[in-house]
């Protein structure tokens, strides 16, 4: 389970510390090709969003690499199980049928949250 963990939870932190940095740092124009809901979203709301992901992606990993305090890594899981179901109801509402990739990362999360429950 440990090895397991560290699989879908370290690919999992990538992807969040990318997206959510990219969303940190980049204008709307920039976002817009990559992420379309951006156009009808605050960017101030876009920054919290890429802020939470970055710290949800260092949740995962430095707790339990450090061992102090383990459960942070669930919740940080379970954050983004549900920054997930928030993400393709967006999708959804705007008419775009394109949740491949959402879906992904729920089942990613998902299975982080079970891994880190069993592991913890």
């Amino acid at each position: 389970m440990n090895i397991a963990y560290w699989i879908v939870a370290g690919l999992l932190a990538l992807f969040y510390l990318y997206g959510g940095g990219v969303k940190v740092v980049r204008s709307r124009e920039q976002l817009q090709p990559m992420m379309a809901w951006v156009d009808s979203t605050p960017m101030p709301f876009v920054r919290v969003i890429g802020v939470t992901e970055v710290l949800g992606a260092i949740g995962l990993i430095l707790p339990p690499l450090t061992g102090i305090a383990p459960w942070p890594a669930l919740a940080a899981a379970i954050g983004f199980v549900v920054l997930q179901i928030g993400a393709t109801r967006v999708h959804l509402r705007r008419g775009d049928r394109d949740i491949a990739l959402n879906i992904t990362l729920l089942l990613t999360a998902s299975a982080t949250v079970w891994l880190a429950t069993a592991w913890l």
